[in-house]
């Protein structure tokens, strides 16, 4: 079977960095799947040289909320479904995910809730984060390959953040939000990265206003998991901090499958 790159990225706004070279970017790497969040884009807001990305289907969500939120998927093969949403029964789940099934894989490209804003918005990432478990808990349960991207809003270990006890009271490594990740993993779901790398100095976001970037002083709060019953097929796992347009960095996977054939 052949190699598929997938990639994951939060663009902090797509009409933004398609203004510092996105779609270039794009056709230069030419990953098979790329998922993205904090679109920050309506549909019909995004540039139509986006939407139409040669090579690509392309899939757009965004709550009511203007210039707020947002995901995005490119994907060269067309998925055997698109949906956009968890679909999940009494929650609003903000239009933060685009679930597509690729018949051997499912893949989640979700854009977790931030609980910096207030108590009640980290009570609804909580919310969301127990959720999301029993919805992929039960797919995995029915034998389900998957694959879950995106922006998780949440630095797991110490070895995730450059400052983790001046961070250790603010939304985004609190215990409570550690622990769901601690539980997560324990139910089958690997950070695919530390599969390959143990060693911390590794993160996907940095504070613009404080040129975090340029000293590494960061977070590692974008995250490509797998269920176990898909390690095998992971080839590879990377962070490309080389990749510059947003306060994020992509994030991706090589992995085995059928999705080019």
């Amino acid at each position: 079977m052949p190699t598929i790159r997938i990639l994951s990225w939060n663009v902090n706004g797509l009409r933004a960095v398609h203004k510092k070279g996105f779609l270039e970017w794009l056709q230069r790497d030419g990953p098979d799947i790329l998922c993205v969040q904090e679109t920050k884009s309506r549909e019909d807001q995004i540039p139509v040289q986006v939407k139409d990305a040669p090579g690509y289907h392309t899939y757009f969500s965004s709550g009511l909320k203007k210039g707020y939120a947002g995901i995005g998927l490119f994907t060269r093969k067309k998925p055997l479904s698109v949906k956009f949403s968890l679909e999940i029964d009494g929650f609003d789940d903000e239009s933060r995910a685009i679930v597509a099934d690729y018949g051997s894989f499912i893949l989640f490209n979700v854009y977790f809730p931030n609980g910096k804003a207030s108590k009640e918005r980290l009570e609804y990432k909580l919310k969301f984060y127990d959720l999301f478990l029993e919805l992929v808990d039960r797919l995995k349960a029915e034998g389900r390959r998957i694959g879950i991207c995106g922006d998780v809003n949440t630095a797991h270990t110490e070895l995730d953040i450059a400052r983790p006890k001046q961070n250790e009271k603010i939304s985004g490594f609190l215990p409570i939000e550690r622990t769901w990740m601690d539980m997560f993993v324990s139910h089958g779901f690997l950070d695919s990265f530390r599969i390959f790398n143990k060693e911390g100095g590794h993160y996907s976001w940095w504070d613009l206003k404080t040129k975090a970037r340029e000293r590494n002083v960061g977070w590692r709060i974008d995250y490509f998991f797998v269920s176990d019953n898909l390690k095998d097929r992971i080839k590879s796992a990377f962070i490309m901090t080389e990749v510059l347009g947003s306060d994020h960095c992509p994030v991706g996977i090589e992995m085995i499958d059928d999705v080019t054939e």
